[in-house]
């Protein structure tokens, strides 16, 4: 096996984030094959994508993560299992196991089976050392330890099936952002990125608003009227038309701006082009029913003074290197594997 330092990881992804800011022409044909293959994939926002990686990789985030990882001295096997319902969204997972010095196993996702490869070709040309640390696989076996995303459906069958070693299993997550009435123009604006982009498919995305009793909801749908072009996107589309007719014919209360629809329900999933609300009276209340769902929640947009961890509009996307999936420390797991 290569030697590899904890030094020399630093660099290469210090590096690896200078090429994610300038992009080869190599990549944006990867981009473009990507797209072919997955029509979420649009090439606005697998840029948005690589941007976010390009942003997180900066040197003082870096500097300041790598004071909580351990570099390991007798590598583990780490099986992972990724996700590809937002433009390379395992990336995280396979960067924190290689940080501590571990071997990735990585099984891809088939929704998104180039971008990923291709960063990670670029790592390994940046650091030849890391080319003992990585292997493809259609199937997990030999392996010490596993990290799976998936659904409330998938987890079951990896908690059979992986709880014999240690193990992080994802389930299905949403994003909340909570508006208390004092937002301007631009935070409601700002709020419409943690909607819309990429489609509303990940878990950072907002897929439920609280309202406080009266809002006027208009001010919400004038704020985020620049997002309207998502219609023309023809699954997004789809999406609205099937959910609006449902609701038509059903003859459920809802509203509608012509390219979202919002729908008061008290749960956290809305269907795709759809936003569930649901109106609190104050902050107590708001807090009640945040905590009631916690385990259930991503991320929480807001401005509002509420006693939790919150992000600011518009940065549920741009989350930093410690901010980890489910709320679950994955360099902690990682640097236990004993």
């Amino acid at each position: 096996m290569s030697v590899l330092t904890q030094e020399k990881v630093i660099i290469a992804f210090k590096q690896l984030g200078n090429f994610l800011t300038n992009p080869t022409d190599k990549l944006e044909n990867t981009m473009f094959a990507a797209q072919n293959s997955n029509a979420w994939f649009t090439p606005e926002n697998i840029k948005k994508s690589v941007s976010s990686f390009a942003e997180m990789l900066n040197e003082n985030d870096l500097n300041y993560w790598f004071q909580s990882v351990k570099f390991s001295i007798s590598p583990k096997k780490v099986g992972l299992i990724l996700a590809g319902n937002i433009p390379m969204v395992g990336l995280h997972d396979v960067l924190t196991v290689l940080a501590t010095g571990n071997i990735a196993l990585i099984k891809l996702s088939s929704s998104d089976d180039k971008l990923i490869k291709a960063i990670i070709t670029e790592l390994t040309n940046i650091e030849n050392g890391f080319r003992d640390r990585i292997e493809y696989v259609e199937r997990l076996k030999d392996f010490d330890a596993i990290i799976a995303t998936g659904s409330n459906n998938s987890s079951r069958y990896f908690d059979y099936y992986f709880s014999k070693v240690p193990n992080i299993i994802r389930k299905n997550r949403n994003s909340v952002a909570v508006l208390d009435g004092s937002e301007s123009f631009e935070d409601i604006q700002n709020l419409g990125a943690d909607v819309f982009d990429y489609f509303g498919l990940g878990c950072r995305n907002v897929s439920k608003l609280y309202f406080p009793k009266g809002y006027d909801i208009a001010k919400f749908y004038e704020g985020i009227e620049s997002y309207q072009p998502i219609i023309n996107h023809f699954k997004y589309n789809n999406n609205y038309d099937y959910n609006k007719s449902i609701y038509l014919v059903n003859a459920a209360k809802h509203f509608d701006n012509g390219f979202l629809l919002l729908k008061e329900d008290e749960s956290l999933t809305s269907p795709l082009a759809v936003l569930f609300y649901e109106e609190y009276l104050n902050t107590n209340d708001i807090e009640e029913k945040l905590n009631e769902k916690a385990q259930q929640i991503q991320c929480i947009i807001t401005k509002a003074s509420i006693k939790t961890k919150t992000f600011g509009f518009g940065e549920g996307q741009h989350p930093k290197l410690w901010d980890y999936a489910d709320d679950v420390n994955t360099v902690e797991f990682l640097n236990g594997l004993v």
